[in-house]
C-alpha cells in the first residue's frame, strides 16, 4: 500500500468518530451515556464545593455578627458612662453660670456671711472679710450683722482677695472660706468623685 500525500477535505465535520477498537466506539450511544455521567459527576461536585463554600461563608458571617455583638456591649456602658460625664459637666456649667449671673443683694451676703459664721459657732474672736463693695453695701443698709461697737470681739474688714458675694471667715482655729468658687469647686468635686 502506498502512503497517502494528498490532504483530505470533508463537507461536515465527523461526528461520533471512534477509532477501531475503541471501547464503545461501535455505537454513540454509549458516548452520549459516558458524557451524561461526566456531566452529572462534574455537576455534583460543583454543588457540593458550592454548598461547602456556603457554609463557610456562614461561619465567617455569624462570627462577624458575634464580634459586632461584642463590641456593642462593651460600647453601650461606655456611651452612658461619657453621656452622664457631660450631663454632669452641663448641669456645672449652667448651675456656675446662673450663680454667677444672680445679682448681688443686701440679703444675699447676709445670708452667705450668716452661712460662714454658723460653722463657727462657739469662737468668739474672728474677722469677716468681704469683698469692698459688699461691705459698702451692707453698710449702706445698716445691716445687724455689722453690730455695733469697737467692744466686741469680732469685725468686718474688706479684702479685694473675695469675689462679690462670698466671704472668709478667719478665726484662731483656721479660715472658712464661703467664697462662691469655692462652694462651685466642692459641689463639683463632690458630684464628679
Amino acid at each position: 500500500m502506498k502512503p497517502w500525500s494528498e490532504t483530505l477535505s470533508l463537507p461536515k465535520p465527523l461526528r461520533h468518530l471512534r477509532l477501531k477498537g475503541e471501547a464503545g466506539a461501535d455505537t454513540p450511544l454509549a458516548a452520549e451515556e459516558q458524557l451524561r455521567a461526566s456531566y452529572e459527576r462534574g455537576r455534583r461536585e460543583a454543588e457540593q464545593a458550592l454548598s461547602e463554600q456556603l457554609l463557610q461563608q456562614r461561619a465567617e458571617v455569624h462570627e462577624l455578627m458575634r464580634g459586632v455583638l461584642d463590641a456593642l456591649r462593651q460600647a453601650v456602658p461606655q456611651v452612658v458612662r461619657d453621656t452622664e460625664n457631660t450631663m454632669i459637666a452641663l448641669s456645672l456649667s449652667v448651675a456656675q453660670k446662673l450663680v454667677a449671673d444672680t445679682p448681688i443683694s443686701v440679703v444675699l451676703v447676709e445670708t452667705v456671711v450668716r452661712d460662714a459664721l454658723a460653722q463657727i459657732e462657739g469662737t468668739a474672736q474672728f474677722t469677716v472679710r468681704l469683698h469692698p463693695a459688699d461691705l459698702d453695701l451692707l453698710q449702706k443698709s445698716d445691716s445687724p450683722l455689722l453690730g455695733g461697737g469697737e467692744a466686741q470681739e469680732f469685725r468686718f474688714l474688706s479684702s479685694p482677695e473675695v469675689t462679690r458675694g462670698g466671704c472668709l471667715v478667719q478665726t484662731q482655729f483656721g479660715t472658712v472660706d464661703a467664697r462662691r468658687e469655692t462652694k462651685f469647686d466642692l459641689l463639683q468635686r463632690t458630684i464628679t468623685a
